[in-house]
């Protein structure tokens, strides 16, 4: 049973206009020194020319002075009391920056507020090293913080952390800022906050006019960390946001403003910010390149970026930065037509002074060469260009849509009765029932030329689907017998009463009443009837009060049990429970194996999402959910004999008899069974079910273990030279196996904190799958270590051991 689908009827039907939608660039506009308040028509004249939002400053060059005259005047003070020759007076406090007056702050409560981006001040410093201007700054960020929000603002931008290294040996700069994004956090409980940041490299310290840092008093670590020519460290940045949201905790409200530079950096570090919470992703002119016609235009990495960016479930805005005027709002020559008719501002200017030009005024003017719009907003232009020539989205986007990162606990197929509704979403898959119908073929195929005898006595193939369900399977082996000229005796078995139902209608509607249907539980069938008077196409219960019969064996028992995980939803319990009807010599399982695989994954969204419900849900941190991953970044690299991801364990079908009566000997308790029992409680019968795996992989560069990536492969027929029918979920196998199989999202073993681990590190998974006869449940920790010498490696940290004991699949 594919338990990864969404539990409502997502829409797999052929492509329609809505699936190959073209995806929204919400585009703003953003001036580092914008000449005019930010008002209805100025927004409105912005959209006009194809912006979606502006940017507007909290406060204006007025309060900047009054700072700025502030420390002047404090600083002014402790120099004379240095040069004072009374040597009792005490150092001052620091001052308190006074309340914001009306002309400090160009931001009103209105209509217009909720489609501007804020921008806190970037002349301050939260990472000075002189106390007065750090505590001045977060002054200056908690005044702004607190109007934005009272005005009704919902987004804010706030410059990231300036002359910082995180790795160094004083990074109490980049504490300090952190520490005072979280005190924001508090002031704005309702504002989304991004922290501005470019994707690598610290930028040097741009002059700035009335820029703080100049004041302050000891520079010695800011000119230890600005300066010199030291090699860039790509990670640094991504480090120090790491360490801003860990402090922070996870904050939903807290993302990433992120600045794309002209030379894109390694593919590894594109999506590790792919993993992130990415509100916006900002241009410069400089991110451009001139195409031969003189236009601003983006590299083909920088295409891929933003196509694979704009996939997330909720994609970046995008910011253009510095990049010219609004046209029409500063150039009165420049006149671009709004919604109103509104003429451009200087024109409103012009009109107040009273005079018209000239003969010869107008004469020159009408000379002069007017600037298109388009050339003001050639930048725009060319992101709205990008916009419409988006590629379509595979199969699996459009099936997934909106189950990107959206945690699910998995089935608990053996207790709960599934809906239709969930029953459809499975059979909506173009590629696992194809599978399926030639893993049936070539067995049948292979059953007829090997000549190998049936249990039927008519000589038909006699096939089981095991969980029927509505019976995709069963048309699939109709179909397939019909393919290959095989006769085949077909059951059914199904414990869902409603389902029953229905494979009962299928049976006289579809199916020409060929179809034996059972209601019963697979684990409780007996097998075949062998009746005299029993017609085929009957419907039977296992509480029949028909005549006892002798019951017969099956050459091929069919299931789709799998999990995403293969074995979570208690595929080789049931598989064990039904093999008593399987033909023991010549009887095939479909499938005949499987196996489990892991990766470590970077997943900030699923891990502040899980430290969410914890908050109400002990067993949050604790459940294995299954999810389509999307937003993660894979943590291992592909070193030989460490693959990026790993096999845990395989199960086979069907089991040596041997191992079945071992199992039941020790059903019960009895002496027979042995003393021991299982390690986990119980009997022991299903010990044999039990794994472990202790998994190591390689990680070449720093990062942060959010949790576990599980995935399957199956093999459904191998027919050896004939060839090999397989099913995966792994992301580097799907194409070759299973291509566009979307029955099944893969499955994350959250850790309960996050494990950071330095460059050059290995990661050691231990996960062990455990049972106690009445319920089976995953165990899984990792450790991080670092290598000190040949042959010596030195433990970092561990996880806390995960469980999933409490929300078991129960048998």
């Amino acid at each position: 049973m594919a338990s990864s689908q969404p539990v409502s009827g997502a829409d797999a039907e052929p492509p329609s206009p809505v699936d190959d939608y073209t995806p929204t660039f919400y585009v703003g506009h953003h001036e580092s020194k914008r000449p005019l308040p930010v008002t209805d028509f100025v927004l409105r004249q912005a959209q006009d020319v194809g912006y979606d939002m502006l940017t507007s400053p909290i406060t204006s060059p007025h309060f900047h002075s009054r700072v700025l005259t502030l420390i002047s005047t404090y600083l002014s003070e402790l120099s004379d009391i240095g040069s004072s020759d009374n040597a009792t007076h005490s150092i001052p406090p620091a001052p308190i920056i006074p309340p914001l007056n009306p002309v400090d702050t160009p931001l009103t409560p209105g209509d217009t507020v909720s489609q501007i981006i804020a921008y806190s001040s970037p002349w301050i410093d939260l990472c000075s090293p002189d106390p007065l201007i750090a505590n001045i700054s977060r002054q200056v960020l908690n005044i702004e913080i607190a109007y934005a929000s009272f005005c009704g603002v919902g987004n804010i931008v706030i410059p990231g952390p300036r002359a910082y290294s995180s790795g160094s040996t004083d990074n109490d700069g980049l504490i300090q800022y952190a520490r005072a994004i979280q005190e924001a956090l508090n002031i704005g409980s309702y504002l989304q906050m991004a922290i501005h940041i470019p994707m690598y490299g610290n930028e040097e310290a741009k002059e700035m006019i009335g820029d703080l840092r100049p004041f302050a008093r000891d520079q010695g670590s800011e000119t230890a960390h600005g300066k010199g020519n030291k090699e860039i460290d790509l990670y640094e940045t991504w480090d120090a946001w790491n360490l801003i949201r860990s402090v922070c905790k996870y904050s939903a409200r807290l993302s990433v403003a992120l600045a794309l530079p002209r030379q894109l950096p390694v593919e590894s570090l594109q999506s590790r910010w792919f993993a992130e919470p990415l509100r916006l992703l900002s241009f410069t002119p400089s991110t451009f390149l001139k195409n031969k016609g003189g236009h601003p235009v983006l590299s083909k990495g920088h295409q891929s970026l933003i196509s694979r960016y704009m996939r997330l479930k909720q994609p970046p805005w995008l910011l253009l930065c510095d990049v010219g005027p609004v046209p029409g709002l500063n150039d009165p020559n420049q006149l671009t037509p709004t919604a109103d008719g509104f003429p451009s501002p200087s024109v409103v200017v012009d009109a107040s002074r009273s005079v018209s030009p000239t003969p010869a005024e107008a004469a020159e003017q009408s000379q002069k060469p007017k600037p298109k719009s388009k050339d003001f907003a050639a930048h725009l232009v060319y992101i709205r260009y990008l916009q419409r020539n988006q590629p379509t989205r595979t199969a699996l986007e459009k099936f997934g849509s909106g189950y990107q990162d959206y945690l699910q606990a998995p089935l608990q197929p053996l207790t709960d009765n599934l809906e239709s509704v969930t029953y459809e979403v499975f059979e909506k898959d173009p590629v696992k029932y194809d599978w399926y119908e030639r893993a049936i073929v070539q067995a049948l195929t292979d059953w007829s030329d090997q000549h190998k005898p049936t249990s039927s006595p008519t000589g038909a193939v006699v096939i089981a689907v095991a969980g029927s369900g509505r019976g995709p399977l069963v048309t699939r082996a109709l179909k397939a017998s019909e393919i290959t000229g095989v006769a085949v005796e077909m059951w059914a078995v199904e414990k869902n009463p409603n389902a029953y139902v229905l494979l009962q209608r299928h049976n006289e509607e579809d199916w020409g009443r060929v179809v034996n249907v059972v209601k019963s539980d697979m684990r409780a069938w007996k097998g075949p009837i062998r009746s005299t008077t029993g017609p085929i196409g009957q419907a039977i219960t296992t509480s029949s009060s028909a005549p006892a019969s002798p019951y017969g064996k099956v050459d091929i028992i069919v299931s789709e049990l799998l999990g995403s995980f293969a074995d979570n939803e208690l595929s080789p319990e049931c598989l064990d429970g039904v093999q008593h009807v399987l033909a023991p010599q010549y009887g095939i399982s479909i499938p005949s194996s499987y196996t489990a695989h892991l990766t470590p994954i970077l997943a900030p969204r699923l891990f502040a999402d899980i430290s969410h419900r914890a908050i109400t849900d002990d067993t949050a941190t604790e459940t294995p959910y299954v999810v389509m991953l999307h937003a993660i970044d894979y943590l291992a690299a592909a070193v030989p004999d460490h693959p990026r991801i790993q096999q845990a364990w395989e199960f086979v079908h069907p089991l040596p008899s041997s191992t079945l009566a071992i199992a039941e000997a020790r059903r019960g308790g009895g002496v027979s069974g042995g003393g021991g029992g299982s390690m986990s409680g119980g009997d022991g019968a299903n010990e044999h079910n039990t794994r472990s795996a202790k998994l190591k992989f390689v990680c070449k560069d720093r990062g942060v273990v959010s949790g576990l990536a599980g995935y399957f492969e199956a093999v459904l027929y191998d027919g050896g030279e004939t060839g090999i029918v397989e099913l995966s979920t792994r992301p580097d196998t799907i194409d070759a196996k299973s291509k566009d199989m979307i029955s099944w999202f893969p499955i994350f073993f959250p850790l309960k904190n996050a494990l950071y681990f330095p460059d050059d590190s290995e990661l050691e998974v231990s996960i062990w799958r455990q049972t106690d006869d009445r319920k089976v449940w995953y165990e899984w920790l990792v450790e991080a270590f670092v290598m000190v010498g040949p042959g010596k490696r030195m433990r970092l940290g561990m996880s806390e051991m995960g469980s999933s004991r409490k929300v078991g699949c129960l048998m």
